[in-house]
């Protein structure tokens, strides 16, 4: 008998053939957290590398990007990073990114929809109408709304899920159907002015945290460090008592550090203006529900399972249909908040609601920030580093009187930098046998 572990004989009697070799065994990934305790300081050094090589490339990009973005506009406008444009930018970036949102959940599916501009716009009409046509409550008029949001995206899911119509093709048609609903709801005025009162007034352009109170920006950031800080502490504790790895306490306190950085100079920069938008402290609360359903609840895990693998995820015992029609639903409900924030910008519902590049600034949103258009990856937090981007460059070239048509190729370039990058990792992870 050889004495090659890595060989089995398996010849049969009377017959002549060859020992076959056995595959290498597949070699188990080493938990960061695990090697950052072991090796320390080098610890990150080394999974820094391994993820670069590996192609997983997480937010670098993103931020490298608007780092860059940044500079350039400021040198050429010493006015871009002052404390009124900051303002504008973390305002104006809510309603597109509340959309872009909704949008991830059906990225991470491997899908689209197609119908989310739309559905907003609609959105807008229908609380127009409640509020102001017929006199119903505003905070009312706004629950129907999102009720009947959550309801149309649960239609277009139900026919992907149940029927087996593509979910492009769903969604074009809703695209297209509730558009024209909005027109026809509008189309004997054009228009219809919402009071400034109720949810509007909250998500208005006037309205900031606190009532413009200096403290509010800082309140605001002291709740993010501390939340971050207990828990990552907190599942410190879980896991050292499960007896797995867990993250090093002086990592969580690295991280905290720079949260608390970034946090309180935000706070001092929009406290020099006007203070924090009550529009982006909603959206920001919005982002970490949703981050704390995809990652630590029974339903996000689902999300994930069926966007990385839907016949894997059936023979889990996961239900693809239920988990589909959800998610749609989710994107709906979205749409129409994001809606109710546009329509605060203006305080009117227009015919030109949901129009124009909006559904495609959503998903350059969602894509940029770092959620893959092939499914199985990314977060919530991309609908918000994508919006700092895209909300970057439309007002610095507004601020240099650039063309309309400039904004939408740098847009439309970046996007596909995006998705190239999206691209280029994705084949590098499949090579890396990490895919």
């Amino acid at each position: 008998m050889s004495s090659d572990k890595s060989t089995i004989d398996t010849s049969k009697p009377g017959g002549g053939t060859p020992a076959e070799e056995v595959p290498p065994a597949t070699v188990a990934a080493i938990d960061p957290r695990l090697l950052v305790r072991e090796q320390g300081f080098k610890g990150y050094i080394t999974e820094f590398q391994r993820k670069l090589k590996g192609g997983e490339l997480g937010s670098l990009p993103v931020i490298v990007g608007l780092i860059i973005i940044w500079t350039i506009f400021q040198v050429k406008d010493s006015l871009f990073l002052s404390s009124s444009n900051m303002v504008n930018i973390s305002f104006f970036l809510s309603g597109t990114g509340m959309i872009a949102a909704g949008l991830v959940f059906v990225l991470l599916l491997g899908e689209i929809d197609l119908s989310v501009a739309s559905v907003s716009g609609l959105s807008s009409a229908l609380f127009a109408i409640f509020a102001t046509t017929h006199g119903i409550n505003p905070w009312l008029a706004a629950l129907m709304t999102l009720a009947i949001g959550a309801g149309i995206g649960a239609v277009h899911g139900f026919f992907f899920a149940k029927i087996g119509v593509p979910a492009f093709v769903v969604t074009l048609a809703g695209n297209l159907g509730w558009n024209g609903l909005m027109l026809w709801l509008l189309g004997s005025t054009g228009s219809l002015s919402i009071a400034d009162t109720g949810p509007l007034h909250i998500l208005g352009q006037r309205s900031f945290f606190m009532n413009q109170s200096i403290a509010g920006a800082y309140v605001l950031a002291t709740v993010g460090v501390a939340a971050l800080l207990l828990g990552s502490l907190v599942d410190q504790t879980r896991r050292r008592r499960a007896n797995v790895p867990y993250r090093p306490t002086s990592e969580i306190v690295l991280r905290t550090v720079a949260l608390a950085v970034v946090a309180y100079v935000a706070a001092f920069v929009l406290n020099k203006s006007s203070g924090v938008p009550n529009a982006l402290v909603i959206f920001l609360v919005a982002l970490v529900i949703c981050d704390f359903v995809l990652r630590r609840t029974t339903f996000g895990r689902k999300v994930f399972a069926v966007g990385g693998s839907i016949e894997a995820a059936r023979r889990a015992g996961i239900s693809v249909a239920a988990v589909r029609i959800s998610v749609f639903a989710i994107a709906g409900f979205f749409s129409s908040l994001g809606g109710l924030f546009l329509a605060a910008q203006t305080y009117t519902a227009t015919l030109q609601a949901g129009q124009g590049n909006l559904l495609m600034l959503a998903i350059a949103a969602a894509v940029i920030g770092g959620t893959s258009l092939f499914g199985g990856r990314g977060n919530v937090w991309s609908a918000l580093l994508g919006m700092l981007v895209i909300q970057s460059i439309q007002t610095g070239l507004d601020l240099l009187n650039m063309n309309q048509s400039i904004q939408y190729m740098i847009t439309g370039a970046v996007l596909l930098a995006a998705v190239v990058i999206d691209s280029v990792a994705r084949r590098t992870q499949k090579a890396s046998g990490r895919a």
